[in-house]
């Protein structure tokens, strides 16, 4: 029967509901409420899980050295986001058990130290996971194909030079862009 004459038998017999798939797309008169509160098992499930989860990560942490957590490198940074991004989905997800969410931090955890071990053993791996310091200034003067290729602005190592407690670009040695991004002013010998 087709939507037409389905519509026309409706109207003609006098059905308040009409047939077909459009019956099952009834929606709730108020969505907003389930929204802002789900109900208590899933606040309870958040109290339970989130201090076991919190407590194994830092077991977990303080057996795997100071190395895991480390700002070093670009490398490190994407291994520390990805273990709070992890600890959050074991907090937050429903349809993510502890067991399951601790053995993806265990397997970030264990390639983190598999990584690092390896990047100290060969130079190989060193050169593919982390990145060389870049110099930005020499002597006092800008390296400005160097700057381009970093992206990064005069005006960025101006703030070097004076977190470094140099006023005068011309004070400076040098300035490194280091592997975490962060940057470094030499002063000048006295």
């Amino acid at each position: 029967m087709t939507r037409a004459a389905e519509v026309l038998r409706t109207t003609c017999h006098g059905d308040a509901t009409p047939p077909g798939p459009s019956r099952s797309l009834a929606m709730p008169s108020n969505p907003l409420p389930e929204a802002l509160f789900d109900g208590w098992s899933g606040v309870l499930r958040i109290l339970i899980i989130a201090p076991a989860a919190y407590a194994a990560l830092v077991v977990i942490l303080r057996l795997s050295g100071k190395r895991t957590l480390s700002k070093l490198n670009a490398f490190d940074l994407i291994v520390t986001v990805a273990i709070g991004s992890t600890l959050a989905s074991i907090i937050t997800s429903k349809s993510l058990a502890l067991v399951e969410g601790l053995t993806a931090l265990l397997l970030l955890v264990a390639m983190q130290l598999a990584v690092t071990a390896a990047s100290v053993r060969f130079k190989l791996i060193d050169r593919l996971v982390k990145a060389e310091p870049t110099l930005l200034l020499r002597d006092g003067q800008l390296l400005p194909r160097a700057m381009r290729r970093q992206r990064v602005t005069e005006g960025e190592v101006q703030a070097a030079a004076r977190a470094a407690g140099v006023q005068r670009l011309d004070d400076l040695e040098a300035v490194f862009l280091e592997t975490d991004g962060s940057l470094t002013a030499l002063p000048r010998s006295a």
